[in-house]
């Protein structure tokens, strides 16, 4: 995995609050790695939308066929009603705010039809 630069099988960290019992769940996010993806998700309350800001990137996760959605839609289908979404890389694009509020915008509305 730390070779490839990407996550291939699920892991797991758990942790307690003085409230609750916490499990974080790693799971893959490459298309290769989809199955590995499933399982994770399958067992999350909650589950956290890493999003890259890379010119080319998000577009490439936003689009018909791209991760981003796919893995939230998958994520909602499999029972998970809590998402949080986290934009990444957001330094290749020189922190910009306009690209941010892009980001913003269009993946609130593709989660929003999703149904989070």
């Amino acid at each position: 995995e730390r070779e490839r630069g990407i996550t291939i099988d699920i892991a797991l960290w758990k942790f307690e609050t003085p409230k609750y019992y916490v499990t974080v769940i790693d799971a893959p996010g490459h298309r290769d790695f989809i199955k590995n993806m499933i399982t994770g998700t399958s067992q999350a309350d909650c589950a956290i939308l890493i999003i890259a800001a890379g010119t080319g990137e998000f577009e490439a996760g936003i689009s018909k066929d791209g991760q981003t959605r796919e893995h939230a839609l998958l994520a909602y289908t499999l029972g998970v009603k809590q998402l949080i979404v986290a934009i990444n890389k957001m330094d290749t694009t020189k922190w910009s705010e306009a690209r941010y509020q892009e980001i913003i915008k269009e993946t609130s509305n593709f989660i929003k039809k999703v149904g989070y």
